[in-house]
């Protein structure tokens, strides 16, 4: 059954109950002139009252501004929580994210593999951001509605879709305020959330300008199936990726990823090969019912047929 995706679904969903219930947005944004970018989310989970937030800004000199939070809600009608706010202004077309805050000035952001002591160990700074989101392409994914769940998508999460999007605005980074002016890419899920549940996932995005960028997913689950996936836009048109295949070369003592060689095979029969090099990279971890996750986001430059770009290599493992 083919994915359903509607532009009331840029709003909140129904709550279906289950106590990991869980739905989220995401930005991410690359500003290739400055060798700046970064991340936020804001994951709802309304049957533990909280708000998961997420800051991260990975800036030019290597250090990288980090803040997460579990803030308190009452419910799942907004996302806003943690100084963060997403708005939508036209559906699938234009948002709105803004923070206003502060977080952890990290020189050394593998330090993070420990939270306790890397939040006592670093300095807080002031952090603002307020930018425009404007879609480049159409979203891709929805929600399979009324169609059987699959073990993943019952633990995961039921609907999901993603869309690039240019980033326009400022950032206000310890005083300093930067015009910033990139491009990235967003997602919106819910449903049902476990960090704990696949055995892995790698998630790749990537942006060449506003005309060319992809994201491919590798999911390898407990069961021992896989998911394999993505897309690619090229201006406004969507062409399916069937096939994600990822070399990775790992490096230093906690073992993240740091060089990328990836093949992508797209549902028209081009065949596209990438490598990717990691910049920056903060690992950050879950744990929940004993089990202990580790989400290591690395901020990448990727090159692919002789054109340069930005974007986000997100690796999931188990530890425990």
């Amino acid at each position: 059954m083919p994915f359903v995706l509607e532009p009331r679904d840029e709003f909140m969903h129904e709550n279906t109950g289950e106590p990991h219930f869980n739905e989220s947005m995401y930005f991410n944004f690359f500003d290739p002139g400055q060798r700046l970018g970064g991340f936020l989310r804001i994951g709802n989970r309304p049957n533990e009252q909280l708000a998961e937030t997420t800051v991260c800004l990975y800036a030019p000199g290597g250090e990288v501004l980090f803040d997460f939070k579990r803030a308190e809600i009452a419910d799942d009608e907004r996302f806003e929580a943690g100084g963060l706010r997403f708005e939508v202004e036209t559906p699938l077309e234009q948002l709105r994210v803004c923070y206003a805050g502060d977080a952890c000035r990290l020189a050394d952001p593998l330090q993070m593999s420990d939270p306790r002591q890397a939040f006592r160990s670093n300095p807080r700074v002031p952090l603002r951001a307020d930018l425009a989101i404007q879609a480049l392409a159409p979203a891709f994914g929805g929600e399979r509605r009324g169609a059987p769940r699959g073990a993943h998508e019952a633990e995961f999460a039921r609907g999901h879709y993603e869309q690039h999007h240019r980033a326009s605005g400022v950032l206000e980074l310890d005083g300093q305020r930067i015009a910033f002016d990139g491009f990235g890419l967003r997602d919106h899920s819910w449903g049902p959330r476990s960090w704990q549940s696949p055995l892995h996932y790698r998630w790749l995005t990537a942006n060449f300008g506003p005309a060319f960028g992809f994201a491919a997913t590798w999911i390898a689950n407990r069961d021992g199936g896989e998911v394999r996936g993505g897309f690619l836009h090229r201006g406004r048109t969507l062409t399916r990726i069937d096939c994600v295949e990822i070399e990775t070369e790992f490096t230093g003592e906690q073992r993240v990823h740091d060089r990328l060689r990836v093949r992508l095979g797209c549902a028209d029969g081009e065949t596209l090969e990438v490598e990717g090099r990691v910049l920056s990279l903060i690992p950050l971890r879950n744990r929940r019912d004993g089990g202990r996750t580790r989400i290591s986001e690395g901020m990448t430059r990727w090159t692919c047929g002789g054109r340069t770009g930005y974007g986000l290599s997100e690796y999931l493992d188990q530890l425990s």
